[in-house]
C-alpha cells in the first residue's frame, strides 16, 4: 500500500475513482468544465487530493480542503471525495488513507459531512465529535 498527496500528474487516474465516487453516492459524472475546475484547484492548492497505490493502481481517494475554524481557532479541513474501489475495502485503506489525509493536510481539525447511513463508518474511521448539522447553500 502506497500513500501519497496526488497531483495534477496523478489527475488522468484520478478521474475514473472520482467519477466512481460520485456514481456511488448519486451525482452526476462531472462534466469537461467541473474537470477543468478540478484540475486547477488542485494545481493551486485550493484542494488537496490523496490517494492509495496497489501495484501501481491507484484504487482509493479523498480530499481535504484546508480553511480556518473557530471550532479549534486553527486549520481545519473539510474531508470529502472518499472512495474506495469495492475490491480494495476491508483491507485497511479506509483509516489509513483518512489519517495520511489528516497528518499530511497539517490541519488541526477535519470535519466530514455525510448521509446517515454513512455515520458508522465516519465514527469508525475517527471522525468522532459531532458539530451539529451540516447544510449547503447555492444559488
Amino acid at each position: 500500500m502506497e500513500l501519497l498527496r496526488l497531483t495534477n500528474e496523478d489527475f488522468d487516474a484520478l478521474i475514473p475513482l472520482h467519477a466512481a465516487y460520485k456514481k456511488a453516492i448519486g451525482e452526476n459524472a462531472p462534466s469537461s468544465a467541473d474537470l477543468c475546475a478540478l484540475k486547477d484547484a488542485i494545481e493551486t492548492d485550493r484542494i488537496l487530493f490523496f490517494g492509495c497505490r496497489e501495484s501501481g493502481q491507484l484504487v482509493g481517494c479523498c480530499s481535504v480542503s484546508v480553511t480556518f475554524s473557530t471550532f479549534c481557532y486553527a486549520s481545519s479541513g473539510v474531508f470529502e471525495d472518499f472512495y474506495i474501489l469495492p475490491a480494495y475495502r476491508h483491507r485497511g485503506i479506509a483509516r489509513a488513507l483518512v489519517r495520511f489525509a489528516y497528518e499530511d493536510s497539517g490541519v488541526n481539525s477535519m470535519t466530514v459531512g455525510c448521509a446517515d447511513c454513512d455515520l458508522p463508518m465516519y465514527k469508525a474511521l475517527g471522525f468522532s465529535v459531532p458539530i451539529g448539522n451540516l447544510l449547503a447553500y447555492e444559488s
